[in-house]
């Protein structure tokens, strides 16, 4: 079992060195969608450890995202207010227990993710997608 782990860390470890900042982001929205399901789940089992993990590490990558954002156009400032509303959704599903606002902050990092990968798609085609 150790080593199974071990293999999939240094796979992990290669992909995110290998990847493009475009893929980096979409690997985030994944995580992010990923760790707000699995506390949901927690709540399910009323799990509130398992619950808390999962929101603080998705929260972590709302942060992370923000981060990134080049605040030198207009969309970053958008989606900065968007991750701003998401992380609060997220505090909020965590603190109150609240599903649907874990559901909320599903449903709108899904709507990014996806953009997200066909605006990838676009840009492997040799299309230009301007971002503005």
């Amino acid at each position: 079992m150790k080593i199974n782990l071990q293999a999939q860390n240094n796979y992990l470890h290669t992909k995110i060195q290998t990847s493009s900042p475009g893929q980096l982001t979409l690997m985030l929205y994944n995580g992010c969608i990923k760790f707000i399901k699995l506390a949901v789940q927690s709540m399910e089992r009323h799990d509130m450890e398992g619950k808390h993990l999962n929101f603080v590490k998705a929260q972590n990558i709302i942060d992370e995202l923000q981060a990134t954002l080049n605040m030198e156009y207009e969309l970053s400032m958008q989606l900065y207010s968007l991750y701003t509303y998401i992380n609060e959704k997220l505090f909020e599903a965590n603190v109150k227990l609240d599903v649907n606002a874990a559901e909320e902050s599903i449903q709108l990092l899904t709507e990014l993710r996806d953009t997200w990968a066909e605006a990838l798609k676009l840009t492997s085609n040799g299309e230009k997608v301007k971002v503005q």
